[in-house]
């Protein structure tokens, strides 16, 4: 498991004033590779309690100094945690409602039909418990995540902790910051963060998609406009540097504004001025710029698609996002973030991910990040029946039911797992690490241009996006589209 599965024995609690039976159970649950106490007396059992942790409880209900139910209610009262089973040769429908309603997880008729029933009982019950116990301490990180990060920014590995230093360090200037990384990584948040932790959090933060407005549309929004600018300027209008005076304006996707509003910009960053579309008038105002884009911009500058000195008068510190997949062992803990976050918006009972949904998750590769992570658990607690997400409530991109997932070879210094395979099944992963670095080197170097790529791999364009189609779910399939605009995604 991604997030840790503990490897010590599950401890189960037997307590039965039947020797034979108990022994029995005892023997069945030790072979079963269970760490079985058993004990004949409901007292000794709430002692032990007192000073032992268990992870089920298997419960007679007809004992002599306490009942079956009174044990139940002390063991919930001490241990709430523990998954309790509660057996009876004397089953009515009022017994076993009363079990449940005090928090047993299952009910058990004696005699057992088949002695496997207790054990697959056990077992199920044991998963329910390492599954909230996994959760617990998912929660448990995330209030010491959320104690001192950043809002948002949920995670443990190197990369964002990096992202969060950063942050740090840089909030409490004025200093222009471009954030860079791929579509989904959470560059907003980073601009927000680093208002809320500088002088100006008090003062307006106004957030612009540069790549959502034609030209005319971007400048007057950015600077405002004057009565008669253009067709439809009826009266005069302020823009968002104005409205972000004294705080923080974040301009995402910097990359696609086009070439005279670059100028515009470069005259606000250089001068703290702006001209209003249609006026000869200088306003002054002050405004800290922070950028964001998931495109190359040294490449667009050297195409000459970008000019050199708005970049540089950006660039002054830059902080890069790491892309979901160099960071999986964030996925649990984000994931939890933002399972609490849907149920509670949504009304629903959901609090835990089972195992198969974590495995599933820390072994897709995300191409849209982490908004495409929240999206998928967000789908999954709608769809989810239960207390658990599982692997069945995951969107079919995740799941591998479509463009399935390509599993790594294991790194090469792993011996252990390599004994466990074929010389087949070996030498195939060898060839698809190879196979999907080589693939994804290139694409990288080649700013996503699968026609480049391909001419770089001296392939045919069509068998090279075969290949790439293995590794990458943002690929889509051709539809005659001019080489140019034949990017991958992201």
């Amino acid at each position: 498991m991604a997030d840790g599965t503990d490897t010590k024995p599950v401890r189960v609690l037997v307590v039965d004033d039947e020797p034979t039976l108990l022994r029995a159970l005892e023997a069945l649950l030790g072979q079963k590779g269970y760490s079985v106490v058993g004990l004949d007396s409901p007292i000794v059992a709430t002692q032990r309690l007192a000073h032992e942790d268990f992870d089920v409880a298997l419960l007679d209900i007809k004992m002599p100094q306490l009942s079956g139910l009174e044990l139940l209610s002390a063991v919930k009262h001490r241990r709430p945690e523990v998954e309790v089973i509660m057996m009876t040769g004397h089953a009515t429908v009022e017994t076993a409602l009363a079990a449940v309603r005090s928090g047993a997880y299952d009910y058990l008729t004696k005699p057992f039909e088949d002695v496997e029933l207790v054990a697959r009982a056990v077992a199920k019950a044991a998963e329910r418990k390492m599954l909230f116990d996994r959760n617990r301490r998912l929660e448990t990180q995330l209030r010491e995540k959320e104690g001192g990060a950043p809002e948002g920014l949920v995670g443990n590995s190197a990369p964002i902790r990096e992202v969060v230093r950063m942050i740090e360090a840089v909030a409490y200037s004025a200093t222009t910051v471009l954030v860079t990384g791929e579509s989904g990584t959470g560059k907003e948040l980073v601009a927000r963060a680093l208002h809320a932790r500088s002088p100006r959090r008090a003062q307006p933060f106004v957030a612009l998609n540069c790549g959502a407005l034609t030209e005319t549309l971007l400048e007057s929004e950015l600077f405002g406009h004057v009565k008669g600018a253009f067709t439809g300027a009826q009266r005069d209008q302020k823009g968002l540097f104005d409205a972000a005076d004294g705080g923080t304006i974040f301009l995402d996707e910097i990359g696609d504004i086009p070439p005279a509003t670059q100028v515009r910009l470069l005259r606000v960053l250089q001068e703290g001025e702006l001209k209003r579309v249609g006026s000869a008038e200088s306003v002054r105002v002050d405004v800290r710029v922070i950028a964001a884009t998931h495109r190359d911009l040294p490449r667009l500058v050297k195409a000459g698609k970008f000019r050199e000195d708005l970049f540089y008068r950006l660039n002054v510190i830059n902080i890069p996002l790491p892309s979901l997949r160099d960071r999986v062992d964030d996925v649990p803990l984000l994931a939890h973030h933002f399972l609490r976050r849907y149920a509670e918006r949504l009304g629903k009972r959901v609090r835990a991910l089972a195992p198969d949904a974590i495995e599933l998750l820390c072994g897709y590769r995300w191409p849209g990040n982490v908004r495409e992570l929240e999206n998928a658990i967000e789908r999954a607690v709608v769809l989810c029946r239960g207390e658990a997400v599982t692997g069945g409530d995951l969107p079919p991109a995740v799941t591998g039911r479509t463009a399935p997932l390509v599993r790594e070879a294991p790194a090469g210094g792993d011996e252990a797992v390599w004994l466990t395979m074929s010389y087949a099944t070996a030498k195939e992963q060898s060839l698809r690490r190879f196979e999907k670095g080589y693939v994804e080197t290139l694409m990288r170097h080649c700013d996503n241009n699968i026609s480049a790529a391909a001419r770089k791999a001296g392939m045919d364009r069509s068998n090279f996006k075969r290949v790439l189609r293995k590794y990458r779910t943002d690929v889509e399939p051709d539809a005659g589209e001019p080489e140019e605009s034949d990017r991958a995604a992201g």
